[in-house]
């Protein structure tokens, strides 16, 4: 980190990241405002905004929701470690907005038929019973929290690299403070105007810097030439045996794990925020094809481009400091190696204020992806928890509160972790622990698309066997991180995507056993079918 940080001062990089910043955490503050004068002050319009949320915020919300900064942050450094079969993993991106358009419809139209806002209210409502809906919630906040606190710690680590080693804490204290703020004040409306405006922002900074790495190439033909002449192991797809980056986990991955990202329970509060099938099906094409676009030109070329022009000492090596050319401290820090080093050069002032912009971009990326989560976990928490099993009779008043207070709480405990992570031998463990399950997280979060599937579209599976679907899924996500020393289960890791393995034996058990229970009484399948015509 000293050495990024003595590189980015010698960017010149002045005062100007200051200025953009405090510009930009204004502007949220003051949308996170209006949002609180737009609300109604009921529940459904704090965790909904009253599903009435048009295009253009459905599309931008959900793309912001999606791309996190350590997306931003970290996919550029694994194309620069595993070359371009790391690319491959964008083609995630058009079947994440494939499920947009096939299950995001279905889960908005019965949220608008029956006043869902949760997942649990949803696979609750359809097969009965308060066992699912624990089991829902569970699955829900395992993929919310670690979210969370990795997205804090992705905030801290950037205002460290722009503002100074003595940073970290005081930026994702106060990154975490502004997003608290206008989640606490506005709600699903300010969450979402903001997203508008961080997803604008991350996009055109993707954009940005895949545009900078080509022009201080010297063109499109120059960057080729410069790719060619990358090693044969930088261009082509590696073996099983000794690495994850080959055709079958890509190829799994995309089939089945980008599910995950659409089915958690942020996503799916989003679906049910659309104010149309109309809007919602837009949305999942303009995701399809945007977000790839923006993914593919900006982020994984700066990673191209960053092992063609700085290559490390030795490829044959692993990627430590000492093995990487001076300035660059780890792999996950080539894209601000990159841009810090091009665009004020290329561009002078207009540089530093475009590098400046893409910073605020990586911090915008997380900080969507924070709020989105936080206002989540209230909603799980309140919905499928406080008001089903602690306080039923609680008001709409009530039960709005506890979700405010649930995210203050959440809030604080991230924000705690990170910063003994950072500073603490103790807090290192637990801090990797659930970076751990930062990883994992979507895997657990694959477990409702099965259900998710049946009640939309077969409507064949009974509450016995959905229930055993999804814990069987759960368990063997974390048997596998349990047993991840073991060779066998390291292998399996590198042929098949965990989240895909996961649902692969929750769909066979949800299949086995719904097959000898108790099913779906008719009349209510067919008061689902109605909703969802």
């Amino acid at each position: 980190m000293d050495k990024l940080n003595f590189f980015l001062s010698n960017a010149d990089l002045g005062n100007t990241p200051h200025v953009v910043l405090v510009i930009y955490l204004i502007i949220l503050l003051t949308l996170g405002i209006f949002g609180y004068l737009k609300s109604k002050g009921t529940e459904e319009d704090y965790y909904l905004a009253g599903r009435g949320q048009g295009l253009l915020v459905t599309s931008l919300t959900i793309m912001a929701t999606f791309f996190s900064g350590v997306a931003l942050l970290g996919f550029p450094g694994m194309v620069y470690e595993n070359g371009v079969s790391a690319m491959f993993i964008a083609l995630n991106l058009p079947v994440a907005g494939a499920a947009v358009y096939l299950l995001g419809n279905g889960i908005r139209k019965l949220g608008q038929a029956r006043g869902y806002v949760t997942p649990g209210d949803m696979i609750a409502g359809y097969y009965g019973g308060s066992g699912i809906r624990i089991v829902v919630a569970v699955l829900g906040m395992l993929y919310v929290l670690p979210y969370i606190i990795i997205q804090i710690k992705a905030g801290g680590g950037l205002a460290q690299q722009l503002f100074g080693e003595n940073m970290f804490n005081k930026g994702a204290a106060a990154l975490s403070a502004v997003t608290l703020l206008y989640v606490l004040i506005g709600g699903m409306r300010s969450v979402a105007w903001t997203d508008v405006l961080q997803g604008i922002l991350l996009l055109s900074g993707a954009l940005l810097a895949g545009i900078a790495v080509i022009v201080s190439l010297g063109g499109l033909e120059p960057f080729f030439s410069r790719v060619a002449e990358l090693d044969a192991k930088q261009l082509t797809m590696h073996d099983p045996k000794v690495s994850k980056w080959n055709p079958w986990w890509i190829l799994t991955f995309c089939l089945f794990a980008s599910l995950a990202s659409i089915v958690q329970p942020a996503q799916w509060m989003r679906f049910y925020a659309a104010k149309s099938s109309k809007t919602l099906r837009k949305s999942a094409v303009i995701f399809a094809v945007v977000l790839p676009a923006c993914f593919l030109f900006g982020v994984m070329l700066v990673g191209l481009v960053g092992r063609s022009v700085h290559p490390p000492i030795d490829p044959n090596l692993p990627l430590t400091a000492d093995n990487l050319p001076e300035g660059l401290n780890k792999a996950s820090q080539i894209a601000v190696f990159m841009l810090g080093e091009q665009l004020p050069s290329m561009l002078g002032g207009l540089g530093v204020v475009l590098i400046s912009i893409i910073m605020v971009a990586i911090m915008a990326a997380s900080m969507s992806t924070a709020d989105s989560n936080l206002h989540a976990l209230g909603g799980v928490f309140t919905r499928d928890i406080y008001d089903k099993f602690i306080r039923p009779k609680a008001t709409d008043k009530e039960r709005t509160w506890v979700g405010r207070i649930v995210i203050i709480i959440a809030t604080g405990i991230a924000l705690l972790i990170v910063s003994l992570g950072e500073n603490t031998d103790l807090g290192k463990g637990l801090l990797e622990t659930i970076m751990q399950f930062f990883f994992l997280a979507m895997a657990f979060s694959c477990q409702l698309v099965p259900p998710a599937i049946d009640i939309i579209y077969l409507r064949q599976g009974t509450r016995a066997g959905a229930i055993a679907g999804m814990c069987t899924g759960g368990a063997i996500v974390l048997g596998t991180f349990i047993f991840s020393d073991k060779e066998g289960v390291q292998y399996v890791k590198r042929i098949i995507d965990l989240g895909c393995l996961a649902v692969t034996f929750n769909v066979l058990v949800f299949i086995i056993v719904s097959k000898f229970t108790k099913k779906v009484d008719q009349s209510h399948i067919e008061s689902f079918k109605r909703d969802l015509s």
